[in-house]
């Protein structure tokens, strides 16, 4: 089964103070890690940058595009340039640098065996509660509850069905599958795989790699 990657790197990183994808991690860019990591299980890598960086050299992607103002315009524009020979996608955020090369392979190994689509996930820690306007609703039994990561990873037609609805919009790809049909599974996330929001989470990150080195 052919496999196609697409690394989303359009973020402007308003929270971060600036596009942290390009902040420096260990020896490489915090994007780098992201594309060696999708170069692990894929015959090509899609890369959405921000629309005044599409035309930089980046070695790490067989295509560079022009991301779009929001998270799924990026992916639709970068699905858009994936074969239509490719049997699996898998789209992850840029500002995740440290999603292992296995993880990538869990979440393309259950869409193999059937699913249409697989996410990582980790169990929640805390009690979550539903609230309206500073008042609790309800409290949710965090034992069906999971936090949601990327890679995710889809069967090429249930991707491509679920973004032919070009007005949609969420926050992660797996959501708009689920609202056409498609059979999600949950594969075991990673801690260490957080995404970088802001400057304390790329020191975390830092501290991370720094434990790693040989």
């Amino acid at each position: 089964m052919a496999v196609w990657a697409i690394v989303v790197a359009a973020g402007t990183g308003s929270r971060f103070g600036g596009p942290k994808q390009y902040e420096t991690l260990g020896d490489r860019r915090v994007l780098d890690w992201s594309l060696a990591a999708a170069r692990s299980v894929a015959d090509g890598v899609v890369l959405a940058v921000l629309p005044d960086r599409a035309g930089d050299p980046e070695p790490g992607a067989d295509r560079v595009v022009a991301g779009g103002a929001s998270r799924s315009e990026s992916v639709r524009a970068a699905l858009a340039e994936v074969p239509p020979d490719a049997d699996v996608v898998v789209v992850h955020d840029g500002a995740r640098p440290l999603a292992s090369p296995a993880l990538f392979g869990a979440v393309v190994a259950a869409v193999r065996e059937g699913a249409d689509a697989a996410v990582p996930g980790l169990p929640l820690a805390d009690t979550v509660k539903r609230v309206r306007h500073g008042v609790v609703l309800t409290t949710l039994d965090r034992a069906e509850l999971v936090a949601v990561q990327t890679p995710q990873a889809f069967t090429a037609e249930s991707l491509r069905r679920a973004h032919a609805r070009g007005a949609m919009a969420a926050t992660d790809d797996a959501a708009l599958v689920e609202a056409v049909g498609g059979r999600v599974v949950v594969v075991a996330g990673e801690a260490d795989n957080a995404k970088l929001t802001t400057a304390a989470d790329l020191l975390t990150a830092r501290r991370a790699v720094a434990r790693a080195a040989p």
